[in-house]
């Protein structure tokens, strides 16, 4: 499996230790994690601190041209606020752990020429199944539902 995937599917396990939600991604430049961090919606009573939003903000300030070199890794595939921050920064690659729980704008996102690569991860899916079933009315409020 790919180190990186790994190091997400570590976040989205500390995530669901918290209380919340097993998501979790990490933020990769030139080979280097630059950023990494999980769902804290639950934790920090958060409306935007999904995975991904949690691991820009761990990246702190980047330069235009860091970011476009970037591939941002996600446990699951990223629903339209993570998806459009990726697109306003220019990320050209996300790869996706799973996107069989939830799918948000792959396709778009590919539109706008960024490659989506879903790697179909069974601890991904099992996590996020897990979870859905144990905790419906949280998820639904996670997606907006």
């Amino acid at each position: 499996m790919d180190k990186f995937l790994q190091v997400a599917i570590e976040e989205a396990k500390k995530g669901l230790a918290e209380g919340g939600i097993p998501i979790g991604s990490v933020l990769v430049i030139d080979g280097e994690i630059v950023g990494r961090g999980h769902n804290q919606r639950v934790q920090k009573g958060s409306t935007v601190l999904h995975a991904e939003m949690d691991c820009f903000e761990n990246s702190g300030r980047l330069k235009a041209a860091d970011y476009r070199r970037a591939t941002l890794y996600s446990t699951l595939s990223p629903c339209d606020m993570c998806s459009g921050t990726a697109l306003l920064y220019g990320i050209p690659k996300i790869v996706v752990g799973e996107n069989h729980t939830f799918c948000g704008p792959e396709e778009y996102v590919r539109s706008r020429g960024v490659e989506v690569q879903v790697v179909d991860n069974a601890e991904c899916r099992q996590l996020m199944e897990s979870f859905i079933r144990e905790n419906p009315k949280l998820w639904n409020e996670d997606i907006g539902e």
